[in-house]
């Protein structure tokens, strides 16, 4: 019998939010960016339950119980994993494949949606360092990236690139490692026009379009040419894995404070959201330069049921964005808007501003949507009667499609104050227009029962294991692995040239060089995910992949190292003037120091084996001289290690 595929298991747990399925199970309440209630698994009078919407994680405190959405099931409802994922896609209407042997061609639909996964993250790669390494990148596209007044620690959270204008230089390079030429047409990275074949995005600066979870979906390119013949951006095609409606950009790392802050800020292009996440605002996400969709709307809506639309005060602009903000209220969310100053936009008003500023004018100038389109549209007939009766009459569409019944009366009532009509007569008016939404979106047919399967209960596995002296460290190689795997590090060792690698690259060339194997098979399980996905994928693997795992128990241990991941406030610095230090401030130190711990645990361990040996007095006597030469080989690597870490041995 075939397994639910792999992008339908993606589908279920993005589309999934926690919060929904264990408010059915537990009463939550806010608590910072988080959610607090009552253990759900035991018998407690103090919450130490927590769920965090951002990461879709959530953590027992009590009983040291974590995971994700699945997870939650199968530990309170004592689901097996494909039941819990098959649960959740009847909770939320995704359509899951019935169980059967998967065809050839579906196979090959699976194989194909992961290769283009694949061939984006080594494009993506590969943009960078064009942008950061060649003398074509550094002199054209860092130059503009910089005098857009982007700092080097921005272009690298938001992976910016540079794809250069030879023709081919990346085609040519990606089918020179064995990519499929297929494929790099299909994601929209190579053209092939007659006989020849060319990179898409040539000469252009490159934006990376990343999935909820972090994935490169795709790419926006910007000419840097003023030939107004040439598209100012081009975008990668739609395809299997890139469907620019479903998208928002900049959510992969806005997610986390939208939830923080409930409020999500919408603006309009790639660099209105990269400088706002500069200035220090960050739950700022962009469409791109396309019209709102309904799909977007909902992708909002799992992290907030509020939204400020910023507007660079372009009257077009503002009134074609209409049908895309009904599309929002539509869904149920608040709705503000922020109007800035003319000639600005949330690129350059946030450059000119400091953060105290930037923040105070977005507070002071938000107002709700219906008020500004009253204003924006009645000012255009504010002397002609019939147009101003029909301005009115677009209006009260937008509040009609608002599904909250008390916030549909209060507008109501704004209404028929603001433009001096009888309170009966628009709400008349709104109960004709519900009416007629209502009977276009009836289905002809009702829709069938939703049945929940009974299961069979499964009683959970508990189990315990005693720890190696050695494993101390390999739980913190993990972790640092989980945290700040995909982080790259500048480092520059004695008599060696400066090297620049990412910390997975680091661990992994480190264990490696000394052919070390982790002994707990749960850190070895993961460790070797993250080797297996650097050596043969050419890919950097984040937590959130993990907590997509199917095994369980990678995803409750990854789930308590993103649970236990404290934020520091940002008033710290900014208001108390405090400086704080955290491991990430030296990654490199943090990192050696952790690495070479492990090594002298590992030669410890060891050193202690042999002695045992020894005081058995059971080896001959050939066996008792390799053991003491061991012995002495290793007292020295030990001794080498002690000095490298700072260690001082006392005999």
């Amino acid at each position: 019998m075939s397994k639910i595929p792999p992008h339908i298991v993606d589908q279920i747990l993005q589309t999934a939010r926690i919060e929904e399925v264990i408010g059915e199970f537990v009463q939550l309440k806010r608590a910072g960016s988080n959610l607090k209630g009552l253990s759900p698994f035991t018998d407690e009078k103090t919450p130490s339950f927590v769920v965090s919407p951002a990461k879709q994680i959530f953590k027992c405190f009590s009983t040291g119980k974590g995971g994700n959405v699945a997870s939650f099931l199968m530990e309170k409802e004592h689901f097996s994993y494909p039941e819990a994922l098959r649960w959740l896609a009847t909770r939320y209407n995704i359509e899951v494949p019935k169980e059967r042997e998967a065809t050839a061609e579906e196979l090959a639909e699976l194989n194909e949606r992961e290769s283009y996964l694949i061939i984006n993250e080594f494009a993506k790669n590969t943009f960078t360092e064009m942008l950061l390494e060649s003398a074509e990148g550094k002199a054209i596209g860092l130059s503009y990236f910089q005098e857009r007044g982007f700092s080097q620690a921005t272009i690298e959270k938001f992976q910016l690139g540079y794809c250069l204008n030879t023709g081919a230089a990346f085609s040519d390079l990606a089918l020179e490692k064995g990519y499929n030429k297929a494929y790099l047409e299909n994601v929209g990275l190579t053209k092939t026009k007659e006989d020849r074949y060319f990179d898409f995005f040539k000469g252009r600066v490159i934006f990376p379009i990343h999935s909820v979870s972090g994935r490169v979906l795709g790419f926006g390119g910007r000419t840097l040419l003023n030939d107004k013949k040439v598209a100012k951006y081009f975008n990668s095609p739609e395809s299997i894995i890139y469907n620019k409606s479903e998208i928002l950009y900049g959510l992969y790392f806005a997610k986390g404070d939208i939830v923080k802050y409930d409020e999500c800020l919408l603006c309009e292009g790639y660099t209105d959201v990269i400088s706002m996440h500069q200035a220090g605002i960050q739950n700022v996400v962009s469409s791109s330069g396309t019209s709102l969709t309904k799909e977007q709307v909902k992708l909002v809506s799992r992290y907030t049921k509020n939204l400020t639309i910023l507007y660079d005060g372009d009257a077009a602009g503002i009134k074609a964005s209409f049908r895309g903000i009904d599309l929002i209220l539509e869904e149920g969310l608040n709705v503000k808007v922020v109007l800035f100053p003319d000639g600005e936009d949330p690129d350059s008003f946030s450059k000119s501003r400091s953060l105290a500023e930037l923040t105070s004018y977005i507070a002071a100038h938000k107002q709700d949507f219906i008020s500004f389109k009253a204003g924006v549209l009645l000012a255009e007939g504010a002397n002609d009667p019939i147009l101003r009766a029909g301005l009115i009459k677009d209006i009260v569409q937008s509040v009609s499609l608002i599904p909250d019944q008390i916030t549909r009366s209060v507008y109501i009532q704004l209404l028929s104050q603001q433009f001096d009509i009888d309170q009966q007569i628009v709400q008349a008016e709104l109960i004709q227009l519900r009416k007629s939404n209502l009977t276009k979106t009836l289905p002809s047919t009702g829709a069938a029962p939703i049945n929940i399967p009974k299961v069979e209960r499964i009683q959970p596995h508990l189990a315990s294991s005693a720890q190696h002296a050695t494993e101390i460290y390999e739980a913190e190689l993990i972790r640092v692995l989980i945290k700040y795997g995909t982080r790259n590090i500048i480092f520059q060792e004695a008599g060696q040239s400066q090297q620049e690698l990412s910390v997975i690259e680091l661990i992994v060339e480190e264990l490696d060089k000394d052919q070390l194997e982790l002994s707990n098979p749960l850190y070895r399980e993961i460790y070797q995910i993250f080797s297996n996905g650097l050596k043969e994928e050419n890919t950097l693997y984040e937590a959130t992949y993990f907590l997509r795992h199917t095994n369980q128990e990678i995803v409750a241990f990854v789930a308590d190292i993103e649970a236990n991941d404290q934020e520091l406030s940002h008033n710290w610095i900014t208001k108390y003037k405090i400086q704080t230090k955290s491991e990430a401030d030296d990654l490199y130190q943090t990192i050696v120091q952790i690495i070479y711990r492990f090594k002298l645990a590992f030669v410890e361990e060891q050193i202690s084996k042999i002695r045992t040996e020894i005081e058995q007095q059971k080896l001959g006597e050939e066996d008792l001289l390799l053991a003491l030469s061991e012995l002495v080989s290793l007292e020295k690597v030990k001794m080498l290690l002690s000095e490298q870490i700072g260690i001082t041995l006392i005999r």
